[in-house]
């Protein structure tokens, strides 16, 4: 029995119905009449193109089966079909194990080795520590047989991420007497940063002191060369006090991804026949001790 409308099939076998295409951007389009092909087997329906705004299988088909697939996959349609989103999925898998080793959604990123410059780790920094620079312009480490404290004092902790060491040694200058007050500290810390470079952030740590000031004291910072990748001096200037002299310096030196900084603090009463060392000639000694120290922390 033929549809009025319908170009009738010799051998008896009805034409399955051809599925409306969609465009780029998921509008339906109405299939064009064809003539019967009266040897041509029974073919699938196109697929729908992809797009912006596709919604999904047509009103009545499962979400699961393309349209002209009939339940079951069975045919020669069926099977290209399952073909083709078995070779989908490989190709996906492949594209997706490339964007992965090649840094794609976060993976495989290159990390940047660090630069720790020979420097090793030591659980007593003060063993390294140069104290003859300081001798020799005429300080002695202060006697700690009757204090409850040891002197100098370290300390150190070791990480993945950072190894951090330090060093405290107080000094008396070997012309003051008894009666006279001193307060004279060398304070040495070194850092190896083994996951994050401090380079970016270093300069910026020192140049902040410019921004410390108060009607008694201010800084100035400096750049110096000859140690290290970069070096800063921090001088502390005190303007309110006439009863005390002396000097307060920084030094501060990145070497690689090693950060090393050492601090002088005098302070010694104006009654004290003995002359405190002036910022100058505390930043000569902290630059001299620090070359030998970086020295005897290398590998």
């Amino acid at each position: 029995m033929s549809i009025p409308g319908e170009t009738p099939n010799p051998y008896g076998q009805p034409q399955p119905p051809q599925q409306p295409q969609h465009s780029a951007y998921g509008v339906p389009q109405q299939p064009q009449p064809q003539a019967a092909n009266p040897y041509a087997q029974p073919t699938m329906a196109a697929m729908p193109a992809a797009g912006y705004g596709q919604t999904g299988a047509p009103m009545g088909m499962s979400p699961a089966m393309p349209p002209g697939i009939p339940a079951g996959g069975g045919g020669k349609g069926g099977k290209g079909w399952l073909w083709g989103l078995g070779g989908a999925v490989v190709a996906s898998a492949v594209w997706a194990g490339v964007v992965l080793a090649t840094g794609g959604f976060g993976g495989g990123e290159k990390k940047e080795k660090p630069d720790l410059a020979g420097y090793v780790y030591t659980d007593n920094l003060c063993d390294s520590t140069d104290t003859e620079t300081f001798e020799t312009e005429g300080y002695d480490k202060k006697d700690d047989s009757s204090s409850s404290t040891s002197n100098p004092t370290h300390s150190s902790s070791q990480d993945p991420a950072l190894d951090s060491m330090t060093c405290n040694i107080d000094f008396k200058p070997d012309t003051a007497s008894s009666s006279d007050y001193s307060s004279v500290w060398l304070y040495t810390t070194a850092s190896r940063h083994k996951k994050t470079n401090p380079a970016p952030e270093f300069e910026a740590t020192y140049r902040a002191y410019e921004d410390q000031k108060s009607s008694s004291y201010s800084y100035e910072v400096k750049a110096v060369g000859g140690l290290g990748d970069e070096a800063y001096v921090v001088t502390q200037t005190n303007r309110s006090s006439s009863s005390t002299s002396g000097a307060y310096v920084i030094l501060a030196v990145r070497d690689g991804w090693v950060t090393y900084q050492s601090t002088w603090s005098e302070y010694i009463s104006s009654s004290s026949d003995t002359r405190a060392k002036t910022s100058d000639e505390a930043t000569d000694m902290l630059k001299k001790s620090a070359k030998a120290t970086l020295e005897k922390m290398r590998d």
